[in-house]
This record gives C-alpha cells, structure tokens and sequence, in this order.
C-alpha cells in the first residue's frame, strides 16, 4: 500500500470513528445542559478543564515522541513502547494525585461540585493517557481502527451511563451524587477503550510497562521541551476557562464551554493526520528525501481543506448548532443584550481554523528535532493570553477571552511557520488555498441563504441545521472535485 493511502486510510478511519464519538457527545452534550443548567454545566466543565493542566504535564508529549521514535526505527519498538507505557504510568498517577490534593485546597472550590470531581475524574484522565501510550504503537503501524473501535465503544459506555442517570436514576435531581456519576461514566468508557486497546495493540508488539532508566533519560531530555510546550500549550488555550470562573463565575464558563466541547471534538482531525504523517515525515527528514517538501505542500492543502467548510458551517449555522446540543438558556438574545454561546462559536471557529494550520509547522519542528523552538512559541503566548485575559475578560467576559483566543492562534501560527521554514526547506504555495476557500465561501453563501426558507420547511425550524449540513457537504464536495482542488496524487492515489 502507498505512503498517501496509508496516511489518508490512517486519518479517515480516526476522522470516522470521531464522527460517531462526535454524535454520541451531542446527545451527552444535550443531556447534561438541560439536566444541570448553564452554571451546573460550567462546573463539570470546570472540573476537565482543571484535569487538563495535570493531565497534558503528565503525558509530556511522549505520545508523540514516542511515534517519532518508533518511526525512526533505530530501536526495537517493543523496548521504546514499554519504556514510554512505564514513564506515563508515573508520571500520570503522579500528576493525578497532584490534581487531587490541589483541589481540594483551592478556597474558590470548596462547597462545590468540583474538588469531587476532580478525584473522580482524574481516574478518567490517567486511563486516557495510558491508552494514548497503547496507541502510539498502532499509530506507527497504520493499524489504528482498533484504538478507534475502543474509543468509540468506550464513549457509548459513557454515553448510555449519563443517559441513565440523566433520565432515570436522578430525573429532575441534578444533585451531587448525580454530578458524580455523570463523571463516573467517563471513567468507565475509558477503561474499555484501554482495555480494548492493549488487546489488540499486544497483537502488533508484544511491549509491557518497561523502566530502563538510562532510555528514560536520553526520552525525558528529547521529550521535555516539547512536553513543556504542550502544558504552554494548554494554558493559552484553556486558560480562558479558569479564569472565567474565578472572574465571573460558572455561568460564563457554561456559555463558553459549550462551543469549546464542539471545537475540542473537531481539533482532533489536525492531531490525528499530523500523527499518521509524523513518523514519515521523520525518516524523510533523517535521510534528507526530496519529497519532504511535496508532503508538507500536501499536508497544508489537506488540514486547509477540512478546516474551511467546518468554520463556514459553524460560523453561518452557530445558532441553530447551539440549539440542537443544549438548551434555549445557552442561546444569544441581542433584543436583551444577552450574548450566549451562539456568539462565542462564531469567535471561536476562527481559533480552530488556525490551530489546524498550526498543527502542520509544529509537527515539522518537532519532526526536525527542533521541539524546543514551541517551548519559547508557547511561552510567549501563554504570557500574551493571561496577559490580555486580565484586561478582556472583566469588561467582555467569554466574548473577550474568545476573540483573545483566536489573536493568539494568530500569533503561534506566524511565529511557527517561520521558525519551521527556517530549520526545513519546504514552500507552502497557494493554488489549492484559493480554490478551496472559494469553494467554502460558496457553500456558506447557498447555506446561508437557504437558513430562512428551511426553517419552517416540515415543521424543521431549528433543526433546519441537519438539513443544511448534508446540503453543504454536497455542494463542498462537489465544487472540490469539479475545481480540481484535490491535489492530483490524492486523486491517484485514491484512484478518483
């Protein structure tokens, strides 16, 4: 099988698997906001957005420089698997534990749902990172329908748990012990996805937890920048959360949260491809191949392509998306000068759009053995978040931190596409970028157009948006091809 099939099989089969995860969380998504309300529902986002500082500082970026390494091929793969499973598991139940007792020291915590919470959840988040670590071996290997199949069986464990509770353990009683079951069943989807996982993983490499405490240094020296750059990472990107809830409380969080679980859905599809690529593009690098410069031409095309329909579409449909996950009390209404999340899905999109193109220049430095560089990348803009944040958020609340969020996207994206230009030779030209936003801009105009006259069409209203969508992706699809915007070694490779 070629290089392009493989990566693109690699993705697609991660992309299929997200989309189903994707519609399991829009049905928790709606659940739970109507079960605990718009400040009910900024407490249990305030509880992941907590986990993830622990759980990002844990993980160190092993994952992905484990597959750099293993892509490599100058080690066995079972001794770098075992060794990179041995270092999260201390590290991840060392930082858990280090969630946990913070918590429940923090004053503005106390008398609620969250220092609970986090202990409960930061089961989740530990057999997460594990699971990460488990597919790093089949992400190497191409074979990642299986991590996919355990994440998707997982998120219906959950899914079926909250809806229970939900709708029958606690109807209309959304109480603390309620709260803490709608955490538990976080922790049992990822217990099967691990569990899932490492079966058929063992059926690739035979590796378990492994401590060669020399290969654990030589890892934490190469992994620390980058891991470093991660938790900067997080901070910019989540910070906003925390403090909006310390600032002005889990109403705002609630509101601002709800376009974030959607966005967080959809960041993945840069993560995913960029990992597929990951481990050829490394050896390429390593042995100076000519075609490193066409791979990441290729890369920037395809991440552009997936990113532009998705922010049109949320962009143009943000009011009826907000409807369809959550409740009326989410919903913007300007005639009271009430702005809800609505509004802050159409900042954020723009933010997404630049993460994905992001995603290719810091995959490249770190491919280049450059991961050092996002350390100062992400320091800046962390400092430049916070920074900005104390000024926006008091006046603006989320709509402030939104428009924070996307200038620094901006902001990392100048700043890595430079520093990855100047440690690799590569050209980013523009051809297909022109025709794919034109294509994007066309569907956006006919969907938007189209919003009106749907709305009362069977009685849809704001459920016109399942409609709408199906009509975007065809004319997407269809203006793509007929424009020639798909590169010509897709349509090859593909034999389309």
């Amino acid at each position: 099988m070629s290089i392009a099939k493989k990566i693109l099989g690699n993705t697609a089969i991660q992309i299929a698997g997200r989309a189903v995860m994707a519609v399991t969380s829009v049905v928790i998504l709606k659940a739970i906001s109507n079960f605990l309300g718009v400040e009910g529902y900024g407490t249990y986002t305030a509880v992941y957005e907590y986990l993830a500082f622990f759980g990002i500082a844990a993980d160190l970026g092993l994952f992905t420089i484990g597959v750099r390494e293993m892509g490599k091929g100058l080690r066995p793969r079972e001794f770098i698997a075992g060794n990179i499973m041995g270092m999260r598991m201390v590290t991840a139940a060392t930082a858990m534990m280090l969630s946990v007792m913070i918590a429940f020291l923090i004053p503005n915590y106390s008398e609620t749902n969250i220092p609970v919470g986090v202990a409960i959840g930061s089961i989740a988040v530990f057999l997460s990172i594990m699971h990460g670590t488990v597919s790093s071996v089949l992400q190497v290997e191409h074979k990642m329908q299986w991590s996919t199949f355990g994440l998707v069986g997982g998120k219906l464990i959950s899914m079926f748990w909250m809806l229970a509770v939900v709708y029958y353990f606690y109807i209309g009683d959304p109480s603390a012990a309620a709260f803490n079951n709608l955490i538990w069943a976080g922790v049992a989807g990822n217990g099967f996805a691990l569990i899932f996982t490492i079966f058929f993983a063992l059926r690739v490499v035979r590796f378990r937890p492994s401590f060669s405490m020399e290969y654990w240094r030589e890892i934490f020296v190469s992994a620390l920048p980058y891991g470093t750059a991660l938790v900067l990472s997080t901070i910019y990107f989540r910070i906003d959360s925390i403090m909006l809830l310390f600032m002005k409380g889990p109403h705002e969080v609630g509101l601002y949260g709800m376009p974030m679980r959607i966005l967080e859905i959809l960041s993945v599809i840069p993560v995913y491809f960029m990992n597929s690529v990951l481990p050829i593009l490394s050896k390429g690098l390593r042995e100076k191949s000519s075609e490193v410069r066409r791979m990441i031409q290729l890369s920037f095309d395809f991440l552009f392509m997936c990113a532009a329909p998705i922010v049109v579409g949320l962009f143009v449909l943000a009011y009826p998306v907000i409807f369809l996950i959550s409740s009326p009390e989410f919903l913007s209404r300007l005639s009271d000068g009430y702005y809800g999340s609505d509004i802050a899905m159409q900042i954020l999109v723009f933010a997404m759009f630049f993460s994905f193109l992001n995603s290719l220049f810091s995959y490249t430095l770190v491919a280049a053995n450059k991961q050092s560089i996002l350390l100062w990348i992400n320091g800046a803009a962390a400092i430049f978040n916070i920074s900005a944040n104390l000024i926006v958020i008091p006046a603006w609340g989320f709509r402030g931190a939104a428009v924070n969020t996307v200038v620094t996207e901006v902001l990392i994206l100048c700043a890595a596409c430079f520093f990855a230009k100047k440690h690799v030779d590569f050209k980013i030209t523009f051809g297909t970028f022109i025709r794919t936003f034109f294509c994007a801009a066309l569907m956006g105009t006919v969907v938007f157009f189209l919003k009106d006259p749907t709305y009362n069409l069977w009685g849809l209203q704001n459920f016109n948006v399942l409609l709408l969508g199906v009509i975007g992706a065809v004319i997407y699809g269809g203006l793509i091809f007929a424009s020639g915007a798909i590169p010509v070694e897709f349509r090859r490779k593909l034999k389309f």
